[in-house]
């Protein structure tokens, strides 16, 4: 029998901060779902997890968001204008955090909004240009550019000079040989080529 600090303890040690229902079962080692439930239900009651929606919750309420965007529907990576703002491609600020998975939706929890894209399987389950982060995926810049030139025709960038033409043509390949794609990434580079 865990004696019960090592129930939030165990948690604590994965160095992660947001837990769906399932991780912290297994975690605890809990078979029973309604034993998990009650007990999930207790710490929170007792402020030693905070929960966040139906099925995750945060060691407190600082958790990290981008975790949570990244567990919500799996797989999945944080993408699009969340990359493109960090890396300064994009110049408008958006609340949003941006994901690319396996359906579309918009979701709000906990004053949060978290925007999904579907994206076609054999781009998503393609690790090329992912990075994994602490405890989530995060697009590289490169990656994040041929998404969203993959999700939408006429998209207009601030700044390509943050790109690393080589690696964005180096991923190109994984959209499957897309025409429109191809065109306008070359039109993209040829353009800012003579930018510079």
């Amino acid at each position: 029998m865990k004696s019960e600090k090592s129930y939030t303890s165990t948690l604590l040690r994965t160095g992660k901060t947001v837990f769906s229902f399932k991780e912290i079962s297994l975690l605890w080692q809990d078979r029973n779902k309604d034993a998990a439930k009650s007990r999930i239900s207790y710490y929170v009651k007792k402020g030693e997890l905070y929960h966040i929606r139906r099925g995750f919750y945060g060691t407190d309420e600082n958790y990290e968001r981008l975790e949570l965007a990244g567990k919500i529907y799996t797989p999945a990576y944080i993408s699009l204008e969340t990359v493109l703002a960090r890396a300064g491609i994009i110049f408008q600020y958006y609340e949003s955090i941006f994901v690319v998975s396996y359906l579309t939706r918009e979701i709000r929890s906990d004053g949060q909004t978290y925007s999904f894209k579907k994206i076609k399987d054999s781009v998503l389950t393609n690790s090329l240009g992912i990075i994994e982060e602490k405890n989530y995926f995060i697009a590289t810049p490169e990656r994040a550019f041929l998404d969203t030139v993959y999700l939408h025709k006429n998209y207009h960038f601030d700044n390509l000079s943050p790109l690393d033409w080589k690696k964005v043509f180096e991923t190109l390949p994984i959209y499957g040989g897309n025409k429109r794609m191809e065109k306008s990434v070359q039109e993209f580079f040829s353009d800012n080529k003579s930018r510079q």
